[in-house]
């Protein structure tokens, strides 16, 4: 059973740095999608954050975190990452990676097939 664990949240001080990590488990190898980050905080609807191919070659971020955020994996340790730089309260949600049924993926949660727990992240002065 594929699965993913998000990890690397906490509570920080506006203006400090996280990165937070997704590992897989449990797939056949060498089996690459694309993977995503979104979040969604309390009475807020899920957002999208970031996407990644399945390779790392292609990259795609919001808007919103664009200049503050940069998604990147390495498939040898079955891993995405989300740079998060220059946190401030707004960012304050459960983050949540996810893996799409394909090699490439937009925002579109409906293409995403498979999504990990969460990791809190906190932002607070």
């Amino acid at each position: 059973q594929v699965q993913l664990k998000e990890s690397g949240g906490g509570l920080v001080r506006p203006g400090d740095s996280l990165r937070l990590s997704c590992v897989k488990s449990g797939d056949i190898p060498d089996n690459f999608m694309a993977m995503a980050w979104f979040r969604q905080a309390p009475g807020k609807e899920r957002e999208f954050l970031a996407t990644v191919s399945w390779s790392g070659g292609t990259t795609y971020h919001s808007n919103s975190v664009a200049k503050r955020f940069t998604i990147s994996r390495v498939n040898a340790k079955n891993a995405v990452y989300l740079q998060m730089n220059n946190l401030n309260i707004e960012d304050t949600a459960t983050y949540y990676c996810a893996r799409s049924r394909g090699k490439w993926a937009d925002q579109d949660p409906s293409q995403y097939i498979l999504w990990g727990q969460g990791t809190q992240v906190t932002v607070s002065s």
